[in-house]
This record gives C-alpha cells, structure tokens and sequence, in this order.
C-alpha cells in the first residue's frame, strides 16, 4: 500500500479492477510497427512502468532494430522511457517533440523519422487522425490519478494529446499512479467538436473553467490496468545566472515603461513562459520584480513559478503541464500540496495553446530560440539549420497570438574551443521557425530591443546595437553596412542580404569553432 492510497481506492469503476495485470504482462499486446498514444508533456503525466517493461523486454531478447513503433505524445517523455527507447532502436517515427540525447542523435542520424509540428495544431490534428494511415492508433498509454465510477480518467501532472486522441485508440492501457497525491479536480477537461460544430472556448480568465476534471474512457477499450508508484523525471534547470538576471531586468523595465504608456495594467497581462532553463532563470527574476495580482496562462509550468506564487505575485496560474524538476521542484510543490492545489489548473493542449484564449487574454508571450537574426526572425528548432534539438513545441502558438510577443537569450554562448564562440545575433537565420511578423521584442542580457511599428533597416541597427554582444557588434554592423550599401543600389534594399556571406559566421563555426570571423571578404577559403 502507498501512503497516498490504494489501487482499489483509486479505481472507482469495480470491473476494472479484474483487469489489473504487471506491466511485463501486457508486452503480449504489442507488435512492431504499431502507432503508439502516450499521455505525457514535457516530461510529465507520461506512463513509466509498461514503456520501462517494454524495453526491457527488448534489451533482454536482442530485439533492437526488430520491435520499433510510431511513437504519438503531446511533448516530450521522462529519460527513461522515450531516450532508453532511442538507444535501443525502438522508434521508427515520432511526434512532435522530444528531449533527450539519444532520440536527438537518432534523429539526426537518419533513424528515426520526426516530424515537428506547433503543438496547439498537433494537437487537433491528431484528433483529426492526420497522422496515421487509418486515422488511429493502435494501443493508447495513458497515465491517471484515478477512475471514477463512469470510467472518467482522473490525469496526473499533465493533459497532453489525451482528450482529442484517446477515443481513436483501439485499445488502452492504463497506468494508475498511487506513488504519489493525486491530482483529481487540478484538471479542466473540455471536449470539443469537429468542425463545422466547434463551440467556442469562452475563457475570459486564467482561471476560468469550461469543462470537468475528467477525460471520458470506453470502460471496454481498456486492456489492462497496471499500478505505478514511479514519479516524473522532470528535467533539471540551471541556477539563475548574472545572464539570466539581466535579461528579467530589461523585462521588467520594460513592463514598467508599458504600465506607465498605458499600454499595460499595473497587473500587467497573463503571462506566458516556454520551457528550459533560461526561461526557468528569466520567471524566477520576474518572481523578484515589483509586479502584484499577476496571472499565468501557459503550456508548462516550471520550478521558479512556485517562486511567484510563494513570494504573493501570483495569483493563478492555467497550463497544460506541471513540468517540475524531479528535485527540488516536485518534493518542494508535494510538501506544499494545500498551497499550490486550488491556485492551479491543468488543460487539454488543444486549449492551453489555442489561439482563441491568448488573443483573448492578451497573452505576454516568452520564449527562448537558439538564434534570431538581425531582421528579428528566429530560430528555436535547428543548430546550423540542420540538426535537430527538441522540435518547435508551443512558443508559435503564443507567439503568432499573444498581445505582447518577445524572444530572450543570451547574447553569446560558448563554443568548445571559444567562450565567445557562437553568437546569438546573426545576420541570417539557417532556419527560420518565428518571422518577423511574430515578434515585438527581442531581449539579451546586453539590452532590449522593442521593434513594434519599427522598418527593417532600422530594426537591423536596433537589434545589433541593443542585442549583440560588443565582440560581435562591430562584425554585424560591418555586414549590414555592406549588405545595405550593395542592396540599395540595385533597387533590392528593403531587407539587405548578401547571400555569398550571410552564413559566414555559421560556416566559420563548423571549420574553426567560433563565429568571430576576421573579414567578410569572400575568398577560395571563406573562413579565413
């Protein structure tokens, strides 16, 4: 028995309670090439003991390479599930976001076909059955707290995919969750329609609830019942940094110059925070600021939101996932259960990212790419516009939506042989995921660019002189100089790009290790 309470006690609908079985015991239902459903975002609310069972199976047999399967989440899994699968050549093709080394290098490799996709769309899109040949998935895994007596699931730290996906599930695989307080009643579930008979999201609040705390299930879909006690392995974020301090400085400048244009109220607007550590670092600065009453409407939720709560500058927050560190953020929110639990409130993606809400809600909207270019397109997805990293994920939906769109980062980051190696702020971006139409502002720890109602070209400077880091100023204004100066005299000046250079600094770094280039003469060796 858990301290937090039986299986029975948690499973409500008695007839199930016949189909209670180990995980190694449900290894019989599944075949290679299967389309896989799997609760779970960023990683949180996702099944561990079949998926674990699963490869164990696989490694203890020599099945790698033999049992891969389509693998279908709303984000990203816990390590030891979709990473451990990776390694063991378990995945043919995934969607739509990931974390993990070795699911990264098998994509990159060529052995795992991933598809990236902005995750308010893949959500609906997997309800449309876009994805597969037939529409369906063949086994769904789904993680709950509970069952109530009419087969309604009762999630854990998150809602993923489950609601638009789970009824074209041939058949379902239910893991309940009594390692740790369940989360029954932390939910808004809203089941919609297909067009044309989509009823509007009439959310006008971050806590506003449209639905019930439950996901409906056909009690004859399910084929197993497995217990777990095994909690989220949530990533784990840096500590905030001198970096990450300067940015949520600029910010809060920022929201205080907005308060006073009239532009904000002084509880600003409902914000919206993406996922990893600087955004982490950034929230946590924010949680220090001198803004009170405020509200959350978001996809994750990471450690330093507790910050905003604890410190009385939060009053609600709505997102899709409750994406905790596994150390110290989930012991810190389980020790803290009565404080956090009516404050919070857990959403399907396909609401949590819809448009319709943030526009409504004027969403301030940030997030963190990997680079943005000096016309302030960005990108957040592929290193050297080719190799993949996470995908995506949610910061397009909030940032084509939201009332106010800004994008952080540090100016610089190290390369391995340069600790200045690799700047943030380029002349072009090698792959573009966020256009200039998406962004209002883009922040480094070097200052804050605000481009709202501002032309190209003086966006360019603005962006270098406020953004760049002073090694890499000089160089990029060299560039748009030149570029400026040939592009104007042929008529061709609007967004001036020489394209025999723009990626010079990108190029440099892969055959020399940094991106501070000595020229922009283009010669037999560029990188010279």
């Amino acid at each position: 028995m858990s301290e937090f309470g039986t299986l029975e006690s948690r499973v409500r609908r008695k007839s199930l309670l016949s189909k209670v079985c180990k995980a190694e015991d449900t290894i019989q239902y599944f075949q290679a090439g299967q389309n896989l459903l799997w609760s779970g975002f960023t990683p949180a609310g996702y099944p561990k003991e079949v998926p674990i069972a699963l490869a164990d199976h696989v490694e203890a047999n020599n099945l790698q390479g033999k049992m891969k399967f389509n693998l279908f989440i709303g984000a990203s899994v816990g390590a030891e599930t979709e990473d451990r699968w990776a390694t063991l050549d378990m995945i043919d093709r995934r969607w739509p976001y990931q974390t993990g080394k070795n699911i990264a290098k098998g994509i990159n490799a060529g052995r795992i076909r991933m598809g990236d996709k902005h995750l308010g769309l893949f959500a609906q899109d997997a309800g449309y059955g876009f994805y597969t040949e037939n529409g369906r998935y063949d086994i769904g895994i789904v993680e709950v707290s509970a069952i109530t007596e009419d087969c309604g699931l009762a999630l854990t730290t998150s809602c993923g995919i489950v609601a638009e996906a789970l009824n074209l599930c041939d058949k379902i695989i239910i893991e309940v969750n009594t390692g740790q307080p369940s989360f029954e009643g932390m939910h808004d579930i809203a089941m919609q329609q297909k067009p044309p008979h989509r009823a509007p999201f009439l959310i006008t609040e971050a806590h506003t609830r449209i639905g019930t705390p439950y996901v409906p299930c056909d009690p004859d879909k399910i084929i197993a019942v497995v217990e777990s006690k095994r909690r989220d392995k949530g990533r784990a974020f840096a500590d905030m940094d001198d970096t990450s301090e300067a940015i949520a400085g600029h910010i809060m400048e920022f929201f205080s110059h907005e308060i006073k244009m009239g532009r904000l109220p002084e509880n600003l607007l409902p914000l919206q925070s993406g996922v990893g550590s600087i955004a982490n670092a950034v929230v946590g600065g924010l949680a220090k600021g001198p803004f009170h009453d405020l509200s959350v409407y978001t996809e994750v939720l990471q450690d330093t939101m507790l910050d905003f709560f604890d410190g009385g500058n939060l009053n609600y927050a709505s997102a899709c996932s409750l994406s905790l560190s596994e150390d110290p953020g989930f012991p810190r929110f389980f020790d803290n259960w009565e404080k956090y639990f009516d404050k919070i409130v857990l959403r399907p993606l396909s609401i949590s990212n819809a448009p319709e809400p943030i526009r409504r809600l004027g969403c301030i909207a940030m997030n963190t790419p990997v680079e943005f270019d000096i016309y302030a397109h960005a990108n957040s997805t592929l290193v050297g516009g080719t190799r993949m990293i996470n995908g995506l994920g949610g910061s397009g939906d909030f940032l084509r939506n939201g009332y106010i769109k800004m994008m952080h980062s540090p100016s610089v980051r190290p390369s391995k042989t340069d600790p200045l190696g690799i700047t943030c702020v380029v002349p072009k971006a090698p792959h573009i995921d966020h256009t200039e139409h998406d962004l209002d502002v883009l922040v480094t720890e070097q200052g804050l660019a605000d481009l709202r109602g501002v032309a190209p070209k003086e966006r360019a400077k603005l962006i270098i002189e406020k953004c760049a880091h002073p090694e890499y100023k000089p160089i990029l204004e060299d560039y748009f100089e030149m570029a400026a100066k040939d592009c104007l005299e042929r008529g061709v000046g609007h967004e001036p790009q020489l394209f025999d250079r723009a990626f010079k600094m990108q190029q440099n770094l892969a055959e020399n290790g940094t991106m501070r280039i000595k020229n922009w003469d283009i010669k037999i060796d560029l990188c010279e």
